[in-house]
Formats: structure tokens, sequence, C-alpha cells
């Protein structure tokens, strides 16, 4: 079953609709990274949640997104540091300063 966007430990199902909005978060997301010199991908496994994958020298960055309140957040961490609505003018800049 997949976990519905908004909490790691809840278990409904997202629509289809909600997945593929969940997808074009992390490829717009993808892309303004790459822009910035950061090597990307997308991964989307078959029973979790798709992952944006940040390279860097230790270990991947995982970034994911998902819809809190009706807003949809990225996040790469559980404190709230480590979160940013994906509509935000700086959600880049501040994945890119995690990723450094």
């Amino acid at each position: 079953m997949r976990k519905k966007s908004g909490t790691p430990s809840t278990t409904v199902r997202l629509s289809g609709a909600e997945r593929e909005q969940q997808y074009h978060h992390l490829v717009r997301l993808a892309w303004s990274l790459n822009r910035r010199g950061l090597r990307t991908s997308i991964d989307l496994p078959l029973r979790s949640e798709p992952v944006l994958l940040v390279q860097r020298m230790s270990s991947p960055l995982r970034v994911m997104a998902f819809s809190s309140k009706g807003r949809w957040v990225y996040t790469w961490g559980r404190g709230d540091g480590q979160r940013v609505w994906v509509l935000s003018d700086d959600a880049a800049d501040r994945v890119w300063e995690a990723a450094q």
C-alpha cells in the first residue's frame, strides 16, 4: 500500500492525480538543481514514494515531496529546518545548501 502524502507514517493510497503532481514537483526541483550544477536522478520504486536523489560526496541526499494541509512540501529529513514549501522562491536554494 502506498503512503499517503503528508506524513511518513500514514498508509493511505495516493490518487493517480496526486502521484502525478508529486512526480511533477520532484522533476521541477531536479531541473532547478541541475542548473545549479548538481547531478540528480529520480527513483520511482514500485512499492514506495518517488524520491529525488541529489548526488554528493558522502551519500545521495534523498528529497521527497508530500502534501501537508493542502500545500506541497519538499523534505529531506525529519526536522522543521529540513523542509520547504515547493512554491517557495528559495526551495531549490535550500535543497542545494543541504546537498553541499
